[in-house]
């Protein structure tokens, strides 16, 4: 009985150290980490992620294994991480999508607030208005007045009703009053694949998921969604710019976490990413991708998706785009 006792008391204390150790971050991490993205191979988080999950296993000794949950514009990832333990082993490499579902979609299947942990803002990027070379159009007035000439005659892909594609081309759609028809596919690679073939006139994307075909002159870039001119394309003007005032759209970039994750394994995360996108050649191949580093404590994160939440909400209804 004494010994079944001792045992007993052995097995709390080792559970309370364990659970300690967790809560501490000090053993963190233990095992290899789940890093799910809500897109296919190919797009753009994607491409973030493999450049920093490399440095991410240096640092932790431990694999950080990218899961891409594709569909739904990021929902059925997001909600797999809302449901997902509270212990740091299971993260998510987010976009904007996060703060424009729950306008988008009547049940998101999360809420952007209460069921998640922000843990690090990694970047951001501009978008670039593309179009088939067989377009004849070689800027942004010129497609507007060809849209106009040939109202829903013209067709834009993108990766998912509410993806960023659509919701870019949708704004700039209402902003200057054409009628343009929309064509989503399942991701990012079989939109873009639809616009080299000519299934489709034009698109929407990051810069480096477009411009190395802008390269092959096998398609041609019009413009950056930004609001000035992109640090690393300044050949290319501004949508605003060219002749729509006001239009500005940017992705981002961002880890999260399931709500209660204790902070100091947030903090350990927020470390090791920072760290990891600070050295030169991860930086440099970010960059490459038009990719400008932007990070800091989860704090920052925090009050940039509180702040896009108010933003898309208001571009959403304005818009009068729904999904059921």
């Amino acid at each position: 009985m004494v010994v079944l006792r001792f045992a007993t008391l052995v097995l709390r204390a080792s559970v309370f150290l364990a659970v300690a150790g967790v809560a501490s971050g000090q053993d963190f991490p233990g095992k290899p980490i789940r890093l799910i993205i809500g897109f296919p191979p190919g797009g753009g988080a994607d491409n973030i992620a493999r450049l920093v999950v490399p440095g991410l296993n240096e640092h932790f000794g431990q694999q950080v294994v990218i899961d891409n949950r594709p569909g739904a514009s990021g929902n059925i990832a997001l909600e797999l991480l809302a449901k997902s333990p509270s212990d740091g082993y299971t993260l998510l490499l987010t976009t904007p999508s996060v703060t424009v579902n729950p306008a988008l979609y009547r049940q998101p299947g999360y809420d952007p607030v209460i069921d998640f942990a922000p843990v690090a803002l990694m970047g951001s990027s501009a978008y670039v208005l593309v179009v088939s070379p067989s377009l004849p159009v070689k800027s942004i007035k010129e497609l507007v007045a060809l849209a106009k000439a040939k109202p829903r005659e013209l067709y834009y892909s993108s990766g998912g009703n509410g993806s960023a594609a659509h919701l870019s081309l949708e704004l700039f759609r209402s902003m200057v009053g054409i009628q343009i028809v929309h064509v989503p596919y399942k991701g990012i690679a079989p939109a873009l694949i639809s616009l080299i073939s000519g299934e489709v006139q034009f698109s929407c994307g990051t810069p480096g998921s477009l411009m190395p075909f802008v390269k092959e002159k096998r398609l041609r870039a019009l413009a950056v969604t930004s609001a000035k001119r992109s640090t690393f394309l300044p050949e290319l003007p501004s949508i605003s710019e060219a002749g729509v005032p006001g239009y500005e759209i940017t992705a981002w970039y961002g880890l999260l976490a399931p709500a209660r994750t204790p902070r100091p394994v947030i903090d350990r995360i927020n470390t090791a990413v920072r760290g990891v996108i600070a050295q030169s050649d991860v930086k440099s191949a970010l960059n490459a991708q038009s990719f400008e580093v932007t990070t800091g404590p989860p704090e920052q994160f925090s009050s940039l998706i509180k702040v896009e939440l108010v933003k898309w909400q208001k571009v959403v209804m304005s818009s009068g785009m729904k999904i059921e």
